[in-house]
């Protein structure tokens, strides 16, 4: 295996790359509320390229990360998030620059800065054994060995673990990339297949996401796979792939996907991507399921409720993605609500009679999630530990129930499709949203659900 090189490439523009004096170097990090080193400032990537190779038996991954890039300041040097693995040269625009690691933080100081508007590209090659990271609230993210391989995941910030970038969900691209593994495995990864070739004992897979995404949405899974190629009715491409170890219990769930994709459309509006999918892991394999982008993960063969839950997600939170983490609730708070949708189209409970068990205290087998429903408000979760609390997702589904009860049914309607929208493939926070909702309904008062369910202390008076 090669050793870890970076190599950052800034290709001159006509708007003038490669000649400022006095730039500044971009920030490292971008401010975020929880996560304040995740991301980097001064620049905006279009496009990853990723070249890599991983041998599951010695653990050992090498690959090659193009950025393409674009300047939103002038540039004297600029950062790239990557955590573990080993760095050596590096070059911008074909010529040694200095760099620089200190933790996550990989500073690139180029021979020449960078023009504010130039367009750039980033190239960097790396080995090493990527590493599995620890989240505040104790999951397991980043690169995590499974029994046949290996599966990358990366809510909130582990995808540094497997390859440089810009890792904060405000810095959306495409991406490319291409997975060389053992001869009988397989490497699956987000948006189209793109091809695949066997030379020797080794096989190289290709996956091509035109859509943007965040980089917590990539995902990469690595292991002996059953797959199946499909279209739902109204022609979307379906590609899954399962642990043969789970096909069975799947096959039932996994063949409703196309139904819960059309569900959606008729629901929140045209589906954001060019196709859909799964990818189904072994129970432990992973800790939870991840809305990673085209092609959900699930721990074991996932029930319907979950897999309308993570489907949801494609509108909220890939598509629609939040600004900062304070923003979770914008994902789960919509994708759960999506699931009392469903049960209440599909001869389960109203989300009226789940919305009263939660604030009865009745919902939950234990007592103390009931307690847990009401211990901060889904806008302002109290630190990293707790986005992906109770409240982001069930107080978070509350308060767009009351909003229904606000605007009556086909308003509500309307609006679902209508944020999707508004922001597809783009990113929106709270304050995004609470002006949506008052613009789509300005005789309306919407006061009492901001302060109360929204942004209030404790449990609101009975509605």
């Amino acid at each position: 295996m090669a050793l870890l090189t970076v190599v950052t490439a800034v290709t001159a523009t006509a708007c003038g790359g490669g000649g400022v004096v006095g730039g500044a170097p971009g920030t490292s990090g971008v401010r975020d509320p929880y996560f304040p080193k995740a991301g980097n400032g001064g620049y905006d990537v279009t496009h990853y390229a990723l070249d890599l190779a991983y041998d599951p038996g010695t653990h050992h991954l090498t690959g090659t990360a193009t950025l393409t890039a674009r300047a939103t300041r002038d540039l004297s040097a600029l950062n790239l998030d990557l955590k573990g693995l080993d760095v050596g040269k590096v070059t911008v625009d074909g010529v040694s620059a200095r760099r620089y690691r200190d933790g996550q933080e990989l500073t690139v100081r180029p021979r020449e800065g960078i023009d504010r508007g130039a367009r750039f590209r980033v190239t960097v090659r790396y080995s090493g054994a990527p590493v599995t990271v620890t989240d505040p609230d104790g999951s397991e993210e980043g690169w995590l060995r499974t029994a046949d391989g290996a599966l990358a995941l990366g809510q909130p910030t582990g995808s540094m673990a497997w390859f440089p970038g810009n890792h904060h969900p405000s810095d959306k691209a495409t991406y490319t990339l291409a997975v060389t593994v053992p001869k009988g495995l397989r490497a699956v990864s987000n948006g189209e297949p793109a091809g695949e070739e066997t030379k020797g004992d080794r096989t190289t897979y290709r996956w091509r996401t035109t859509e943007p995404m965040a980089s917590y949405l990539a995902t990469l899974a690595l292991g002996r796979y059953d797959v199946e190629r499909t279209t739902t009715a109204g022609g979307l491409p379906v590609y899954t792939a399962v642990d043969p170890d789970q096909a069975k219990a799947s096959r039932a769930v996994l063949a409703r996907l196309g139904e819960v994709v059309e569900w959606g459309e008729r629901t929140f509006g045209p589906y954001p991507f060019s196709s859909t999918g799964a990818i189904v892991e072994r129970p432990g394999d992973a800790g939870y399921a991840l809305e990673t982008q085209n092609r959900p993960v699930f721990p074991g063969a996932p029930s319907t409720e979950l897999l309308v839950h993570e489907i949801a997600h494609q509108w909220y939170g890939d598509s629609v993605t939040p600004k900062t983490w304070r923003d979770m609730w914008l994902n789960e708070g919509f994708a759960t609500y999506a699931t009392w949708l469903w049960e209440e189209e599909h001869g389960g409970d109203t989300a009226q009679r789940t919305f009263d068990a939660l604030y009865a205290g009745t919902y939950f087998d234990e007592a103390g999630s009931d307690e847990e429903l009401w211990s901060f408000p889904p806008a302002r979760p109290p630190d990293a530990a707790h986005i992906s609390g109770v409240p982001v997702y069930q107080r978070g589904a509350m308060v767009l129930h009351k909003i229904r009860q606000t605007v009556g049914d086909g308003p509500f309607r309307a609006l679902l499709k209508g944020w999707a929208e508004k922001y597809r493939h783009g990113n929106a926070d709270t304050d995004d949203f609470t002006a949506y909702v008052e613009e789509s309904a300005p005789r309306k008062d919407f006061g009492g659900i901001w302060a109360d369910w929204l942004y209030g202390e404790g449990k609101p008076r009975r509605p």
